[in-house]
């Protein structure tokens, strides 16, 4: 071991040598390098004028350049150096430039350019490779290299003297003393960003929050983790940090700063909790937050940290009543709602005061609208023990408060925006106050209608002061649904309930509303109400389901799969009348809730067809035959989809039955596997042999899917395939005989049925060059696993991790793939195929690792010994019959 640790140290130690000596010899040679440039280019400055004077004694200077010569006239060859020329010049030499005659200056610079130039050749790109070795050899020649080695052993020397000051102890300090050191050099860094604020202010800004995040974490550390400071000290110096990241912010006119502040500040009490649950402090120190969102509101319009503070604030608190709230609190707990109100109903004020009356969001209309919505809410909860009649009045009195607002800025011109806003919302808690007074469930089914109404009205009007309140009028409705969510168990009568009706007739409104905004022209509004509605058709129905199926029946799932086919076939039929993408996406998803519905069906009554599931197939398989005609007659493209996924439910359901019954006969592993998978197969033969039969409905239509439909059946296929492998495969009551059991009949139909596809012209671009691989490599691994299967129910080992370490596993496995070895040895050679010739000897050189690495472990016994007698033989045979490999067609014409 010292050895070894020795020559890895004098490894390491090496390296920085050799670095030196390749930096020298790289020297050299560069210096080398520039020699050579510069005698080439003194002997050509040298060799150039020689030629030029020789020519310029030869003939007189001409005044005048010649005219160049036409296109078409040829152009007059040029010299060509004669042998005793080539011979006569300097070894090593490149020959003497031919003579050129000596043109004028004048007419050198006015002779034309050819009129065709041959572009460049783009360079080809050198590989990854090549580009990291340049960038290193750059990096080690290119610039300052004595300071960029002096660095990285500077590195390695400061490493090794941390650690070796380590080991000894020299760095143990008080954490009091590491804290103070941290928290002094974060003060620091801060004083030193407040001081670059003028000269780099992104730089300073993100050097001042990182500074304070270092010393809330100071705080945190010194009083969470090593209890040096109490609760009240961290919370009070905490607050100190965020209060100045605030003032930062400000002063600097930062937003980013001022974000941080606040989040901090808003999970400072949650980071510092003691557990005491006191929420008078709690909501006590969120009042000076908000308030300091106020006083920021009034010097900077930033959005985000208002919608940030309403976030938080509302949103504890609502956590906070949901986990803590009791009756008891509600005197300690109503003063912050109302002050929490008025913060968040003045912010927005500020904001518009702030913000330029040309700018489009110069309202806030999330906290215009979310802060009497969120604050109403909490106050229902606040007086869920009190009579409703005084929730009621809450509703009127916030009518009265917006109608007053109203009345002070719709005239404004600046504010009339929020004056209309304002109007709105009295209108709305004015009418909400109605159904508080009265029943929420009879009155709500009244609100959606007549929100749909609004809608239609501001549709036709274009206003769209109308559109929104009839929006709210649909959200109020709900909301007063949900809220008489406890006297939905009194309900008695399926279907015939205040509850059922009133989902009902929200649905009903949603639709409406979603048909004017398409007949207006408004899709993206169409779309929302559309899904709005659909949520509440699908909540109304399975409610009854869930509410009014007797229990003794079992029966959700059959249910449930029938009311997806209804409602499938209703969209079907609105899309035939007017065709629309979210109605044909809608069916779709009903045949898509097919398949997992079957594996509940399985789940509650073992197989999908028992008990009233046989009803809720055949209502699924009419129903969805005339969805798939209504799509069809619309010509929509999702009329395919809806088909693929049709022929992909059916299989699995079948599958499920036949699983099933392979159980209920008592069979054993092998008939259930193959059950699960004779649906598939028989779906894939028809796509390949009957593509007809499965195209019906659309025919043609359905063309276009033909190759990702196979795609998907030899994907779940394949799934199953390998399943299958590791399976024990019992066959009983039948004897196990290879090849002629269920699960191996199945394989061997996966690979017939593969075979066919892989060669015909359905199948993918892709797979086609890997066709012959995946067929060999499948082969080799169902011939591997008929061998452990007969190992296993022959040989009587049982089917688990220990079969593969027994010596009678090992030695079949050895003897069957070095049978398979030769057999590709001698046909390769016999046929003239090298590629198969060379299959079988890479099977027979896996075969000799595997008797070198494993098999010589059972030499001791007579497997053992067998595994490598079977490949000397085997591979004896081979030296006779097939001793070389198949020569190319090159190597025999050379031959």
């Amino acid at each position: 071991m010292a050895a070894i640790l020795t020559l890895i140290g004098l490894a390491v130690l090496a390296v920085p040598v050799l670095l030196v000596v390749a930096l020298v010899s790289l020297s050299r040679l560069k210096g080398r390098v520039g020699a050579l440039e510069s005698e080439l280019a003194q002997w050509r400055a040298s060799a150039v004028p020689s030629h030029g004077e020789a020519a310029t004694a030869a003939e007189p200077e001409p005044e005048f350049e010649p005219e160049p010569a036409p296109l078409s006239d040829p152009q007059p060859e040029s010299p060509v150096e004669s042998p005793a020329d080539v011979e006569t010049a300097a070894p090593g030499l490149p020959p003497p430039l031919p003579p050129e005659p000596a043109r004028p200056v004048a007419a050198a610079a006015s002779k034309p350019k050819p009129i065709f130039e041959t572009a460049p050749a783009t360079p080809a790109r050198p590989d990854p490779f090549t580009l990291g070795l340049r960038a290193a050899k750059r990096w080690l020649t290119v610039g300052n290299v004595p300071v960029k080695i002096g660095m990285l052993v500077l590195f390695a020397g400061v490493a090794a003297l941390l650690k070796y000051a380590s080991d000894q102890g020299w760095l143990r300090m008080p954490i009091e003393l590491r804290l103070a050191g941290i928290a002094a050099a974060a003060m620091a860094g801060l004083v030193f960003g407040w001081r670059k604020r003028l000269s780099n202010r992104s730089f300073a800004l993100s050097l001042q929050g990182g500074m304070i995040g270092i010393l809330l974490l100071v705080a945190f550390a010194a009083f969470r983790r090593y209890e040096l400071i109490p609760a009240s000290a961290a919370f009070a110096f905490s607050v100190v940090l965020i209060a100045g990241a605030g003032m930062l912010a400000v002063l600097q006119n930062s937003r980013a700063l001022a974000v941080f502040a606040l989040l901090a500040g808003f999970l400072a009490p949650i980071w510092l909790s003691t557990g005491s649950g006191n929420h008078v402090a709690l909501f006590s120190y969120y009042a000076v937050l908000n308030a300091a969102i106020l006083v920021i509101a009034w010097w900077r319009p930033w959005r985000v940290l208002n919608l940030l503070g309403f976030v938080f604030t509302f949103g504890i608190g609502t956590l906070w009543g949901v986990l803590d709230y009791a009756p008891d609190k509600y005197a300690s707990t109503q003063p912050f709602l109302l002050l929490f109100f008025a913060f968040y109903l003045l912010i927005p004020l500020l904001y518009a005061r702030r913000r330029p009356a040309s700018r489009r969001d110069f309202i806030d209309g999330c906290l215009v609208f979310g802060t009497p919505l969120v604050a109403f809410s909490l106050q229902a909860a606040l007086l869920h023990d009190q009579p409703r009649m005084t929730l009621a009045l809450w509703a009127l009195g916030l009518a009265a408060l917006y109608a007053v607002l109203a009345r002070i800025f719709i005239h404004r011109e600046r504010y009339a925006a929020l004056g209309q806003s304002y109007a709105l919302l009295a209108v709305g808690f004015a009418t909400l106050a109605v159904p508080l007074a009265l029943s929420a469930r009879a009155t709500a089914s009244v609100f959606a209608l007549e929100g749909a109404a609004l809608v239609w009205l501001g549709l036709r009007q274009r206003r769209w002061l109308p559109q929104l309140t009839g929006a709210g009028l649909q959200l109020a409705a709900a909301f007063a649904l949900l809220l008489s969510m406890a006297a939905w168990s009194r309900d008695t009568v399926a279907f015939a309930n205040p509850t059922f009706m009133g989902a009902l007739l929200l649905a009903v409104a949603g639709f409406a509303s979603a048909a004017a905004c398409r007949n207006a022209g408004k899709p993206q509004y169409a779309a929302i109400y559309y899904l709005w509605a659909l949520a509440w058709w699908c909540f109304a129905l399975m409610r009854e389901v869930f509410e009014f199926m007797p229990r003794e029946w079992n029966a959700e799932a059959d249910a449930l799969l029938a009311l997806a086919a209804l409602s499938g076939w209703l969209a079907a039929e609105a899309h035939r009348r007017r065709p629309a993408l979210l109605l044909a996406l809608t069916t779709l998803a009903a045949f898509a809730l097919a398949a997992p519905l079957a594996l509940a069906q399985t789940a509650q009554h073992d197989q999908p067809f028992a008990g009233h599931g046989v009803w809720a197939w055949l209502a699924f398989a009419l129903l969805g035959v005339r969805s798939l005609l209504c799509l069809r007659a619309a010509g929509d493209r999702f009329a395919a989809w809806a088909q693929f996924v049709w022929w992909l439910v059916w299989p699995l359901a079948a599958s499920l039955l036949l699983g099933w019954l392979s159980g209920h006969l008592q069979l054993a592993e092998g008939w259930s596997l193959l059950g699960l998978a004779l649906p598939w197969l028989l779906v894939a033969a028809l796509a390949q042999f009957r593509w007809p039969w499965l195209a019906a409905p659309l025919g043609s239509g359905f063309d276009p899917l033909r190759r990702g439909l196979m795609v998907v059946l030899f994907v779940v296929l394949g799934f199953w395939w390998m399943v299958a492998v590791f399976s024990s495969g019992d066959s009983a009551p039948l004897p196990w005989l290879p090849l002629l059991n269920p699960i191996e009949l199945g394989q061997l139909a996966v690979l017939a049925l593969a075979a066919h596809w892989l060669w015909s012209a359905q199948a993918p671009t892709w797979l086609r060059p890997l066709r012959v691989f995946k067929m060999a490599a499948a082969g080799f691994l169902l011939v591997t696993s008929i061998t452990l299967h007969a190992v296993h129910h022959w040989g009587g080992l049982g089917w688990d991790a220990d079969l593969l370490s027994s010596g009678l596993a090992q030695t079949s496995l050895t003897v069957v793939w070095s049978v398979l070895g030769v057999i590709g040895w001698v046909i390769g050679s016999r046929r003239g195929n090298r590629g198969l010739w060379l299959a079988g000897a890479l099977l027979m050189a896996v075969v000799l690792v595997k008797l070198v690495l494993v098999d010589r472990g059972n030499l001791g016994n007579v497997l053992g010994i067998a595994s490598f007698i079977a490949y000397g033989l085997l591979c004896t045979l081979v030296g006779y019959f097939a001793p070389a490999p198949p020569r190319k067609p090159s190597e025999e014409t050379q031959a």
